[in-house]
């Protein structure tokens, strides 16, 4: 059985891609049927059940109060401010494509923070991966898609960087202060603190109006073990073992398998430029992958 978790370790980044790219084909299924925050904070307590029953089986280890009170921080950030944000910005009528560019830019924002925070160097393949994974992903997002007219909100841009720095700052948190903490319990202090925040936007402009489709609940059933549970676990376990670069730079590979599950779920256009996007940000990923650690 160990022999067999060693042999899988090294396929954890690319599962953890797959997983995480469903999540937009999750939300595209859910969303008609109820409003963004709502469906965020039914999630979470959705979540935070699903967690309770686990800790109990696995006999997870709580967490000190300061050690729950960072996890409730990392969760505040990685969840609340990345999910709030994206879901706020396409609310306020920035387009999907737009608002993924601009948190496209986290493994930059990443690596940048990174070496003033942990000190970290990059290698020049890293530095060029980089680039090329951000100019992959543009042309992913942009090739073949019609974005329409659209005139910028102050506010839907406010929310994309509150998204983009969340998502940042709160996975070089968590590799700073998350060492040594169970990930089932560190988990559950992160959803407890992503609920509240969920939980505080829908109740003060939302409606909460729900249509309980079939859709509805097979998209929060995906969306709670699929990813919340499942994917979120390899986040924080890659983010424990790995440079945080490093990390990061698996999340351009998200947008490129979102776009061919949609093309596979949605009959989605696929466009040539889509595909030379696809294969500049394989690109891209591998050379910051293929550059020795520091």
């Amino acid at each position: 059985m160990v022999a067999l978790r060693t042999k899988l370790i090294p396929f954890i980044p690319f599962i953890f891609v797959l997983l995480w790219s469903t999540g937009f084909i999750g939300a595209k299924y859910g969303l008609p049927y109820i409003e963004p925050f709502n469906m965020l904070f039914i999630r979470m307590l959705f979540t935070l059940a699903v967690f309770m029953v686990l800790m109990a089986i696995f006999k997870s280890k709580i967490p000190t109060g300061r050690q729950g009170f960072h996890q409730m921080v990392s969760g505040s950030l990685v969840h609340a401010a990345y999910l709030g944000g994206v879901f706020a910005a396409i609310k306020w009528d920035m387009p999907a494509g737009i608002v993924a560019i601009v948190v496209g830019l986290q493994p930059l924002l990443t690596a940048l923070i990174g070496r003033i925070w942990f000190r970290q160097s990059l290698a020049g393949l890293q530095v060029w991966g980089l680039v090329l994974g951000l100019v992959g992903v543009s042309l992913v997002l942009t090739g073949g898609k019609d974005l329409g007219d659209w005139s910028l909100r102050p506010e839907a841009m406010a929310a994309s960087i509150v998204a983009l720095l969340g998502i940042s700052i709160g996975t070089l948190y968590q590799k700073r202060f998350g060492a040594g903490v169970d990930l089932m319990a560190g988990s559950f202090f992160q959803y407890l603190a992503t609920a509240v925040w969920m939980g505080l936007l829908a109740f003060s402009i939302e409606t909460r109006e729900v249509v309980w489709s079939f859709d509805l609940m097979m998209a929060l059933g995906w969306l709670v073990f699929g990813l919340s549970v499942s994917a979120v676990l390899l986040l924080m376990y890659m983010i424990r073992e790995g440079e945080s670069a490093r990390v990061a730079s698996y999340f351009y590979l998200v947008p490129p398998v979102t776009v061919i599950e949609a093309w596979l779920l949605f009959d989605e256009a696929l466009g040539v430029l889509a595909l030379i996007g696809i294969c500049i940000t394989v690109f891209g990923v591998y050379l910051v992958l293929k550059a020795p650690q520091k």
